[in-house]
């Protein structure tokens, strides 16, 4: 599993189960909270109503005082009410008045009148100077048919002579319960889908730094040229910076070490021919031979001079991790690089065919030019006298592809894969050889470039090589 479903499937569980916790706590205060606040009203009303009660009570007929009469006129009006999207049709109060001995003496249902309630929670406790309340099953075959009462004393003066009781269904509390626990469920639902919607930006976020350095990492693979990324992540950004430095060291170890290695082979032959012709120098042989031997030392230096400056600039060249683009007009490039090898081609009377184009690419100008160069002096290399070169441009979609085909002798097989190697050179028609870094330089052009060069034999004969680049600036 990646390490982003990893984070993400860690954060959403740590949410889910601190968001079922929060949950199951605030439903299960839903319902005792609902209840104890309703006890509170029940409170307030009985005491209200005790205090109404008291003359019915103390003229010796409450059944017919204004406590009776109020509750048998509002079983007779008309209610409704809508709270906060709740209906209320009726008044759901059900009050009852006992004496001081808790015999029922008024009863708003009309039922219990002439019963001994003394005995109930709510009465026997209050009868005691206590707070008297209570929660009792109408069926105790539904467990949602509980009714809370709360009774409150009525007092003439100091003295307690009766006790008045109002209760509630529970049931009548339901709706509220039940929109407050929809509400918190709901709220709860979109919490968690906001908490994981942050979760996924976080994730998204990492994993697009994690992408980052990982592409950055398959690029240092694959030698390309690419900028240290920038990753929002301090430890991140440290990773990558050690990878860099760790890149930076081994490349140059590596780097060295090829270089010393391939200048001291190439550097032999040359020496070589140098001390030989010394030790016939100093032997004193006859002028003609004196001159002869001078002018090969003279060739040997120039051709160690020549691998040196090429050295040095291909050296350049592969250090370098970052070009500016700009846009390459195709047409006058193939002018440019052809004009300037007008002399080689007539040496080998070789035609030069030069396709029109009209297409810009993304490049250097000058790094272009010279690995367009090179792969026109190869082809002037290895084409015979009398032969033929082309230069064309193909353009797809976003990519231009420079082509240089020759009608050569095309690239042995066992040549092909190190075609491109550095130092790696095939003897010419004349039998020479070059420094081999013409297409090494070319190769390090493209990789610069985000590009590609290919060479390929043709069936029909030759060489055709293919410099594929960006049109525009990426």
């Amino acid at each position: 599993m990646r390490i982003g479903m990893r984070l993400l499937l860690g954060y959403f569980l740590l949410v889910a189960v601190a968001a079922w916790f929060v949950l199951a706590i605030f439903v299960k205060e839903v319902k005792p909270g609902v209840r104890r606040a309703t006890e509170g009203t029940l409170i307030d009303t009985a005491t209200l109503l005790a205090e109404l009660a008291r003359p019915d009570l103390l003229s010796g007929d409450p059944t017919h005082g204004q406590l009776a009469q109020a509750f048998n006129q509002l079983q007779h009006r008309p209610f409704r009410a809508n709270i906060g999207g709740i209906n209320k049709v009726r008044n759901e109060y059900h009050v009852y008045m006992t004496d001081a001995q808790g015999k029922v003496l008024f009863d708003s249902a009309n039922k219990a009148v002439g019963q001994d309630y003394s005995r109930w929670n709510d009465v026997w406790l209050t009868l005691r100077g206590q707070y008297g309340a209570r929660s009792t099953l109408q069926n105790p075959a539904d467990p949602e048919s509980s009714v809370m009462y709360v009774a409150a004393p009525i007092m003439d003066g100091s003295r307690l002579i009766g006790v008045l009781s109002v209760g509630k269904p529970n049931a009548a509390m339901a709706p509220v319960i039940k929109r407050s626990e929809r509400r918190i469920l709901w709220a709860s639902a979109i919490l968690l889908g906001i908490a994981l919607v942050i979760g996924a930006g976080m994730v998204w976020w990492i994993n697009r730094s994690i992408a980052r350095l990982t592409r950055y990492a398959d690029s240092v693979t694959d030698n390309k040229p690419v900028p240290l990324p920038e990753l929002g992540s301090s430890e991140l950004r440290k990773l990558a910076q050690a990878l860099e430095s760790m890149r930076v060291k081994l490349e140059g170890k590596n780097y060295i070490e090829q270089y010393v290695y391939a200048l001291t082979h190439e550097l032999k032959s040359p020496l070589a021919a140098i001390r030989g012709a010394a030790e016939i120098l100093r032997e004193g042989p006859p002028p003609e031979v004196v001159a002869r031997f001078t002018d090969n030392i003279l060739t040997q230096n120039a051709r160690m001079q020549a691998l040196v400056e090429t050295l040095l600039r291909q050296a350049r060249l592969e250090n370098r991790q970052e070009v500016v683009l700009t846009a390459v007009d195709v047409a006058a490039l193939f002018r440019r690089v052809s004009e300037a090898r007008t002399v080689q081609l007539a040496e080998k009377n070789i035609t030069l065919h030069v396709m029109p184009t009209e297409v810009n690419v993304a490049a250097e100008p000058a790094l272009l030019e010279q690995a367009l160069g090179n792969l026109l002096d190869n082809a002037i290399d290895f084409t015979p006298e009398s032969g033929c070169i082309t230069l064309s441009a193909e353009v797809d979609h976003e990519h231009v592809t420079l082509k240089v085909l020759d009608t050569g002798s095309g690239i042995p097989y066992y040549a092909l894969s190190r075609i491109f190697e550095r130092f790696y050179s095939l003897p010419r028609a004349n039998g020479q050889k070059s420094s081999g870094l013409g297409l090494a330089f070319v190769s390090e052009v493209a990789r610069l470039f985000n590009g590609e060069v290919t060479l390929r034999n043709v069936q029909e004969g030759g060489v055709l090589a293919s410099l594929r680049l960006h049109r525009h600036f990426t």
